[in-house]
Formats: structure tokens, sequence, C-alpha cells
């Protein structure tokens, strides 16, 4: 089978942090994500997705994060329903908007925001018509 198409599916998110606590914490208070501790690790489910949360600390070789936009992986991009309700209740919450609500497109309507450790988060809702 040396032609045989590959079979994939999405595994995880590793996201390398100085407080995995801290940030395990505001996926859960900002987008209602689920700790799960396993006993080598700290990892919180968001929308059926693992995030491994690995820690960081100073001297490892760890670089900064990154100030967006950049080459390479630019951002996770999170389907939400009611976007203006959940905009409204994280601005309330103080999360840091990069890029308010509008519409891309008819039937499309997206946002940006600053998560830990500088991570870019777009939140988009999709009207079922323009599928």
């Amino acid at each position: 089978m040396a032609n045989a198409k590959p079979q994939v599916s999405w595994d995880h998110v590793h996201i390398r942090t100085p407080d995995p606590e801290a940030t395990a914490q505001w996926f859960v208070e900002m987008l209602a994500a689920e700790v799960v501790r396993t006993p080598v690790r700290l990892d919180v489910k968001l929308g059926g997705a693992s995030v491994f949360l690995a820690p960081v600390t100073a001297g490892d070789g760890v670089n900064p994060p990154p100030v967006t936009p950049y080459q390479g992986l630019d951002h996770i991009g999170l389907a939400v329903k009611d976007i203006d309700d959940l905009a409204a209740q994280l601005k309330a919450k103080g999360v840091e908007f990069t890029t308010d609500v509008h519409n891309i497109r008819p039937g499309v309507r997206i946002c940006f925001i600053r998560g830990p450790q500088g991570i870019s988060i777009e939140l988009l809702e999709r009207d079922a018509k323009y599928k």
C-alpha cells in the first residue's frame, strides 16, 4: 500500500505556559473549557479538542511568545453561537479584543481576542444558510 492516503485526525493543541493553572482557569472562565488532570499533565478540553498545557520555567530555553501577526501558526479559530453576546460577556470580564466583532462576508461574523501567552484566538459565527 505504498500509495495509500495518510489517515489523520486532530489529537491536540500544545500550549507552553509559565502558569498552567492560570492558563487552564482562563480557558474555563472565558470559553467554558473543561479541566482534565492526568498524572503527568494539566489539560483542558475546548470545543471537543484537547489542549495540553506544558509548564515553562526560566532558563529552560523556551522563547517568549511572538507578537501577532507573524509567519507560521497565526491563530486558533473557535466556532461560537451568538458571537455578540459572547463578546459582550468577554469584554465585561476584561478580555482584550484585538479585532472587534464584524462581518467578513455574508453570514460570517468574527472577532479576535488575546488569550494567555499572547495566543490569538478567532471567534466566529457562521449562518448555516451560507455554509
